[in-house]
């Protein structure tokens, strides 16, 4: 007897199936227009083949245990997207070429035209085209993987406040987000990365969530290195949305409340000052800064245990406050509208989609501004600053396209009265 639930999944594969074989052949239409060479036809359906066996194979009974996205399943995942995006493109253009020649065969039916209307250097042309503009994504999709992202940026901001105490003017902050280490499989790229955090020199290092995927075991192997990352006034941390281990399955809610524990444990042993809706103070002489960390509050369905107003019950109205909160959606839909003045918000969980097209000055998109306004870089609204860091580590598509991991160095400076 096969159960419902079973038979719906079948179903789905079946379908995937279909789709993905139609896909393919609609592009090894344009592949032998173009050549005809056998061994290119058949190189295609056999990476094709191979690529969805691999990737229904980790999907089903490769199935890691106790993992979303185990690393195996991340590449299938990621080679798939990389093959479909190169057919989609091809078949967009293949599309267009049928399109046209099926209203030319209408037309010449309808004008009673006995002369056959064909132009097979037309449809190698367009073929040819699509291939080629295809093969852009596919590339940058294979890169990304191998080096993109691994691919560290140190991005530096300067910002000016009216009121920021004297002793904090040249200031510098390191933001790191979105490490997610159950995704890391390049030891020697990490502690470069780590090395260049330090190279920093920064006055205090802020991360903003996001250490694992799912389970605290997944920071056990690098835990030593991230221990090694120093600032003067030391290093501080709150939790993202996966660091509380909502997306598997567990054996029972007390050994997930447990990897929660051990998680807060592990970052406290690394060094790490973990904020909990809990507020210190950055001092220079006389003078400081309110730092506050506030846990995963997220728009849409995300945890919201963040609780603005603990983190901030010992906070003074005219202290200068930076906040760190791992969802942007917060600072839109909580932090702006409340009734104290945020002077600068650090946050991360986009990745920037981990894809996208950045130009500075000239060009910033990436599709997943189309879910959150605030998505990446330094925003201002009603005098008050946010950081969206686009992450340090990678989920999901094991790369990068464009949105390359990124160390934020931010600089405070009093602004000048003349």
């Amino acid at each position: 007897m096969i159960f419902p639930n079973t038979f719906v999944v079948m179903l789905r594969w079946i379908l995937f199936i279909i789709i993905y074989t139609v896909l393919g052949l609609y592009t090894l239409q344009a592949l032998r227009t173009v050549t005809r060479h056998p061994w290119v036809h058949y190189l295609f359906i056999a990476i094709s083949v191979l690529v969805l066996g691999n990737f229904i194979y980790q999907f089903t009974f490769g199935e890691a245990e106790g993992r979303v996205l185990s690393r195996p399943k991340s590449y299938a995942f990621g080679l798939l997207l990389t093959v479909l995006v190169f057919q989609l493109v091809t078949i967009l253009f293949l599309f267009s070429e049928d399109i046209f020649r099926l209203v030319a065969a209408w037309y010449q039916k309808l004008s009673g035209s006995e002369k056959s209307f064909t132009l097979p250097e037309r449809r190698r042309f367009i073929s040819l085209l699509g291939l080629g503009l295809a093969a852009v994504p596919f590339g940058a999709l294979l890169y990304g993987m191998y080096r993109g992202k691994y691919n560290f940026q140190v991005l530096r901001y300067s910002l000016e406040f009216d009121d920021l105490p004297d002793g904090f003017d040249g200031y510098q902050i390191t933001q790191i987000s979105d490490i997610h280490s159950g995704s890391f499989d390049n030891r020697k790229k990490i502690e470069y990365a780590v090395d260049l955090v330090n190279r920093q020199k920064s006055d205090v290092i802020l991360f903003t969530g996001d250490m694992v995927n799912n389970k605290t075991e997944e920071m056990l192997p690098w835990a030593e290195l991230f221990s090694s990352l120093e600032a003067k006034d030391g290093k501080f941390s709150v939790l993202g949305n996966h660091d509380y281990g909502d997306y598997i399955e567990w054996d029972t809610e007390e050994s997930k409340r447990q990897n929660l524990e051990d998680l807060k444990s592990l970052q406290r042993q690394m060094g790490f000052d973990l904020l909990l809706n809990e507020n210190r103070y950055l001092k220079k002489g006389a003078d400081k800064i309110a730092l506050i960390g506030v846990e995963n509050w997220g728009r849409g369905g995300f945890k919201k245990a963040g609780d603005l107003k603990k983190a901030t019950s010992q906070v003074a109205e005219d202290d200068f406050k930076i906040l760190m909160s791992h969802d942007p959606s917060h600072w839109e839909d909580v932090v702006l509208k409340d009734g104290l003045h945020y002077h600068l918000t650090l946050s991360g969980h986009t990745h920037g989609m981990q894809f996208g097209i950045e130009i500075p000055g000239w060009v910033k998109w990436s599709p997943v501004k189309w879910r959150y306004k605030y998505w990446a870089g330094i925003y201002k609204e009603m005098g008050q600053y946010i950081n969206v860091n686009r992450g340090f580590g990678f989920l999901g598509y094991p790369g990068r396209v464009g949105i390359w991991p990124e160390i934020t160095v931010i600089t405070l400076k009093k602004k000048s009265l003349t």
